[in-house]
């Protein structure tokens, strides 16, 4: 069994795959500050709950944007798994070829992410993942990176709106029955999700547009991925685990490599 790691600005989501079946996920607050041991503890009682020994881990891989958190998330898992953990970056194998202006500058969760998509679903493929960031990342048929999208994410735009105004709320982050909104909540609610679904919209159609690719699929990710996918024909698969998929799979390849 093989520990996968995605360190997001929001949220750590961790998995735990026995060959390709994926056995357990979890979350753990980015933003929280942990020593090594803490994390450590909190892995392991996690692992338990699944009833998963953290000693049956055979190997672990680990995608971060968030460089602050790396030093003791790396000990406690050095330290509470007796694995060592591969790190995504330069000089790890990927099977996929970053061809834009300054391949080391694209985000190691957006590299993870291509591979599974491209090794899933074929490409010429656009990637969506809606984090923290709303991200659009094109892999052409020959796997090739070679272009990426940056948008502020659903949770940023909301928290704008009621830390920037003196009288809008915070608000659940949720599909309002109609556009047509009568009410200060289901105002805002609308505004951010039609507004993202029409973001959505226009950057696919201007991506096929200045690509030629008009044959691409259209993968989305990440938690509100599926509010937005659900509400347009423009998304052709939603898969909430494809980032977990990406660290597996970039993990077999660096087990092949080294064997």
């Amino acid at each position: 069994m093989i520990l996968v790691i995605d360190v997001g600005n929001t949220n750590m989501t961790l998995g735990v795959y026995e060959g390709e079946t994926l056995k357990a996920t979890f979350r753990l607050m980015t933003q929280t500050p942990h020593t090594s041991d803490e994390y450590g503890m909190m892995i392991r009682q996690l692992l338990q709950n699944h009833d998963i020994d953290s000693q049956m881990l055979s190997g672990s891989i680990v995608a971060s944007v968030v460089p602050a958190v790396m030093h003791a998330l790396l000990g406690a898992i050095t330290r509470y798994t007796s694995t060592r953990p591969l790190i995504v970056g330069p000089g790890v194998k990927t099977g996929i070829r970053i061809t834009t202006e300054d391949p080391r500058a694209i985000g190691a969760d957006r590299i993870v992410d291509a591979v599974a998509a491209y090794e899933k679903y074929g490409g010429p493929v656009l990637v969506l993942d809606f984090g923290t960031a709303t991200t659009y990342d094109l892999i052409t048929a020959d796997g090739c990176f070679t272009a990426g999208i940056t948008a502020p994410g659903i949770r940023i735009s909301s928290e704008a709106l009621w830390t920037r105004t003196a009288k809008l709320p915070d608000i659940e982050i949720r599909m309002p029955k109609s556009i047509l909104a009568q009410e200060t909540v289901s105002s805002m609610q609308a505004g951010l999700m039609y507004g993202q679904i029409g973001q959505t919209e226009y950057i696919i159609d201007r991506v096929r547009k200045e690509s030629g690719l008009q044959d691409m699929k259209v993968v989305a990710t990440g938690g509100l991925g599926r509010l937005i996918a659900e509400k347009t024909e423009k998304i052709d698969i939603y898969d909430p685990t494809l980032t977990l998929e990406g660290l597996r799979l970039i993990y077999e390849k660096n087990a092949r490599k080294t064997a």
